[in-house]
């Protein structure tokens, strides 16, 4: 028997080797091997990837033990599949060799397709993710700023920034209640330094009299007093805006440290909806983002992704597919021909099996019969012979009185 890699193919594709005839059959199957062996190692790696991104890309070491696991199911469906002969038993005398095989079944080929298609989605995805990593994390990103900016136009954010408007606005009318009062304080001032340059400008001859001095009632004396009250005005307005200021103080301390306390709450807030967008970066998001990449750049992104994924889903039903367009060739109807003789000789020996037993039971049932038959025989000689053995002895016991004086005859005493 032929050994090495040819016959290792055929193995991994399920087929007897012995039935392999024919050169076409033998390059059939071995690339069906081929494709398997592929499978396998795309399914692996497939697998691996997929637990890795289910993990949010963490590299968990496990990944290398479900990747071959998942790798070994379907490659044991293919198997199962490529090497199933449909051997149509009926009509086991004919020789026609339309009477070989069976018509196939669709529903196990639909549902390969369908395992195909399910994979393409399960592990084509994964790896298509992984090859566009670069991409999809910078349309996440912008994604995830828009995500942020309407969870700070809204939710718990926004009632914390308005209420710190609102205390805001509250220090700034205190702020501008005092400013208004210190305002006014250094205009009084502004206006008693010049009122007090022109009296001193006055006094010197300089003024609208043109006369020198200051004398009590005059002009220059007049004004230094309206001077000097409107010092006495700045200073009662700074009172008021220091008495104001001192009444404000424990307001603006209540506001300030409710401004601090919201301002911690917010970025505690900020820093949750943060880490909640960012934990928005699964495999439902970057596939999101996949598609939306392939939508939006279909001639350059979208096409070679549809290229890449149709490859690896032709990969997948490769196995298949040679199986179900080299239906009816030669190992096929070899494998027939085999599996219909066998049945047929099994037929046939049970046919004999059921015959001798039939004559058997027969026989057996005969001789059953035959002896009951010896049997009922045998019980009416016994019931004859009691019946006689009963009448000796009544006869021989029981006397007659009438004949106690006769002696008993002696034919009688010896019968």
């Amino acid at each position: 028997m032929r050994k090495g890699l040819g016959h290792l193919l055929l193995r991994v594709a399920n087929v007897n080797p012995r039935s392999v005839a024919t050169h076409s059959d033998r390059v059939l199957y071995r690339s069906i091997g081929v494709f398997i062996l592929l499978y396998f190692v795309y399914a692996t790696v497939g697998g691996a990837a997929f637990i890795d991104a289910s993990t949010g890309y963490s590299h968990p070491w496990y990944q290398w033990l479900v990747g071959p696991l998942v790798g070994i199911g379907v490659v044991a469906y293919d198997r199962a599949v490529v090497g199933r002969v449909a051997i149509n038993y009926d009509r086991l005398d004919s020789a026609d060799p339309r009477h070989l095989l069976r018509r196939p079944t669709i529903g196990l080929y639909l549902g390969r397709l369908g395992l195909a298609l399910l994979f393409a989605v399960v592990v084509t995805e994964p790896l298509m993710l992984a090859r566009y990593r670069g991409e999809i994390d910078a349309r996440l990103a912008e994604v995830h700023s828009v995500q942020l900016d309407e969870l700070d136009r809204g939710g718990a954010v926004a009632g914390y920034r308005a209420r710190l408007d609102t205390l805001r606005r509250e220090s700034a009318a205190d702020d501008e209640a005092v400013r208004s009062l210190t305002d006014r304080a250094a205009g009084k001032r502004g206006d008693a330094r010049l009122l007090y340059r022109q009296a001193l400008a006055d006094s010197a001859g300089g003024g609208v009299t043109g006369r020198a001095g200051c004398p009590r009632g005059g002009y220059c004396d007049d004004l230094v007093q309206r001077s000097r009250n409107l010092d006495r005005e700045a200073t009662g307005l700074d009172r008021q805006a220091a008495e104001l200021q001192r009444d404000q103080r424990a307001a603006r301390a209540a506001r300030a440290a409710e401004q601090a306390r919201l301002g911690e709450q917010m970025n505690t807030e900020q820093a949750a909806n943060a880490a909640v967008v960012r934990a928005d970066a699964g495999f439902g998001a970057r596939t999101a983002a996949m598609w939306h990449l392939i939508t939006a750049d279909f001639w350059g992104v979208g096409l070679f992704y549809l290229g890449i994924a149709l490859l690896l889903v032709a990969l997948d039903c490769a196995a298949i597919g040679l199986k179900f367009v080299s239906r009816g060739n030669a190992y096929e109807r070899a494998e027939a021909r085999a599996g219909r003789l066998r049945e047929h000789e099994a037929s046939l020996i049970h046919e004999r099996e059921i015959h001798d037993a039939r004559t058997y039971g027969d026989a057996t049932a005969k001789v059953i019969a035959d002896g009951i038959e010896a049997a009922s025989h045998d019980g009416r000689l016994v019931r004859a012979a009691e019946d006689r053995a009963r009448t000796v002895l009544t006869t021989a016991v029981v006397v007659d009185p009438s004949q106690l004086d006769r002696p008993i005859p002696r034919h009688r005493i010896n019968a």
